[in-house]
């Protein structure tokens, strides 16, 4: 049963799109309100079509959208395949917590049967010194 609605195509879009961190920070950036392409370049030591490249990724993976307004182009951030993103991690993480949980069961079970050995009994690791 899948955990995300986002097909696998566009959640690899998502992913690809969340590993630069250029497109991260514009996406912080959208996180506090809409903004113009100049307003999201401000920052960055990198040419306007650069920033139009890295907007083109995020609006393909659907996590921001653009919309012109006369003669400015505004873009806002999209949460949803976000959110569909981190319930996929959500979900692998807590597969793995079962199965740490159930490692960690495992290994008080052998401590606890490493302990029920006699005591004073030699371990077959160790020799017991000749007392000449």
């Amino acid at each position: 049963m899948s955990t995300t609605q986002l097909a696998p195509a566009e959640l690899d879009r998502v992913f690809s799109a969340l590993a630069d961190p250029t497109r991260r920070e514009i996406l912080t950036r959208l996180g506090a309100g809409d903004a113009t392409v100049n307003e999201l370049a401000e920052p960055f030591p990198i040419s306007l079509p650069a920033i139009s490249r890295h907007l083109k990724v995020l609006e393909r993976a659907g996590l921001i959208t653009r919309d012109r307004r006369a003669q400015w182009r505004s873009s806002s951030l999209q949460a949803a395949p976000l959110k569909e993103a981190t319930t996929w991690m959500e979900h692998l993480t807590q597969l793995w917590d079962a199965r740490f949980d159930r490692l960690d069961a495992h290994l008080e079970v052998m401590k606890r049967i490493q302990n029920q050995q006699t005591p004073g009994q030699p371990d077959a690791n160790h020799k017991e010194k000749d007392n000449d």
